[in-house]
């Protein structure tokens, strides 16, 4: 159950980016489809980055790391 439940929201999240990419594409008045932001939408959606660094606080900083 647990394998069939990660591949429909693997399935979900591919025809997510699919359709915000067409729908990006179509609000930009492309004539034609671009196939490689369509690849790139799925790939970004299938192995997202890494979350941005929040840094550190203030109160982390020092003399040795406060760039």
């Amino acid at each position: 159950m647990a394998m069939g439940n990660q591949n429909a929201l693997r399935h979900r999240a591919i025809a997510t980016a699919l359709a915000a990419e067409l729908q990006r594409q179509a609000d930009n008045g492309s004539s034609r489809i671009d196939v490689e932001a369509l690849a790139s939408a799925v790939d970004d959606a299938l192995d997202p980055g890494a979350p941005i660094a929040e840094g550190k606080r203030p109160a982390e900083l020092n003399s040795t790391n406060d760039d």
